[in-house]
């Protein structure tokens, strides 16, 4: 069985926190659409969806702080850690009731590929995988793009045994904050609550993770609600129909609009733009100019 794993921000951290339920239902909704049943999902929140989740879905509540003052989704890199790793370590507690075979940590924004379950669930015992090829979506543009070095750029990205973690057997779902980072120690900064160096730090403990053989998660950006602020410019595929079949992304506009705002004026000439920013970042290296 495979448990796909997620936290939610503390609703003092949003911009709009009725759009971060309304993205996690999205998220849901492509995460539930498994060609293979052998698998649960696993919420972990300070306020429970004001929607119903989907089957085989739980929704686990804390009552943790919120880990900066309420000035929106972009908060210090160290509180966002702290709130993410031990959500998802209360995560993974919940998790064990299941007795996974393996688990997948993903953003509660992001979208899977629909087969995963399939693939790994057909391969108990295995030592694990990274997505290093995935997708990068933006929601206000229904487009999308191949996104390189996808395991440092979005969460979404680790299949592991559910061993990897080390949960340790009394670590109850009712565990106080520092309860969970007494219990996970240095993981939580370096596989719970972050991910860009995930690889490195398994490799370093003997774990050597192999590549997942297709581009299987897509991180959505231009949400209004992304802890990085990230947005897509520039040329990208409009969405189109085998996306949303492999993916569950639902579109927000319209065929046209779609098109224009993929390959329209603006995003030629944001690339344009792109080309020539890189093209005098490298002048500079070269000729180490100031």
């Amino acid at each position: 069985m495979l448990a796909f794993v997620t936290s939610l921000r503390h609703p003092q951290n949003s911009n709009d926190y009725s759009r971060v339920e309304a993205l996690l239902a999205e998220t849901l909704e492509s995460v539930t659409r498994q060609t293979n049943r052998e698998f649960v999902v696993i919420v972990v929140g300070n306020k429970r969806p004001a929607f119903e989740l989907p089957e085989r879905a739980y929704f686990v509540p804390v009552d943790f702080p919120p880990p900066a003052p309420p000035d929106g989704p972009r908060t210090a890199r160290g509180p966002f850690v702290w709130d993410k790793g031990t959500k998802i370590g209360i995560g993974l507690a919940k998790a064990r009731e299941f007795r996974p075979d393996h688990v997948m940590i993903f953003d509660a924004d992001d979208f899977v590929h629909s087969g995963i379950a399939e693939y790994v669930t057909a391969r108990p015992g295995h030592s694990g995988w990274v997505i290093e090829r995935g997708w990068k979506y933006s929601r206000a543009r229904n487009a999308y793009r191949r996104q390189a070095k996808f395991n440092r750029t979005c969460g979404t990205s680790f299949i592991l045994p559910f061993e990897a973690y080390g949960v340790p057997e009394g670590l109850a779902i009712t565990a106080s904050q520092q309860m969970v980072a007494d219990a996970f120690g240095e993981r939580l900064e370096t596989i719970l609550g972050a991910h860009h160096d995930a690889r490195e730090w398994h490799a370093a403990h003997g774990r050597v993770l192999e590549r997942y053989p297709m581009r299987a998660a897509v991180y959505q950006v231009d949400t209004g609600e992304n802890h990085s602020g990230t947005a897509m410019k520039g040329l990208a595929h409009p969405l189109d129909r085998k996306f949303i079949d492999e993916f569950g992304v639902r579109p927000q506009l319209g065929a046209a609009i779609r098109i224009w705002r993929s390959i329209g004026p603006l995003a030629v000439l944001q690339t344009g733009m792109i080309a020539l920013q890189r093209l005098s970042a490298g002048v500079k290296r070269v000729f180490g100019a100031k």
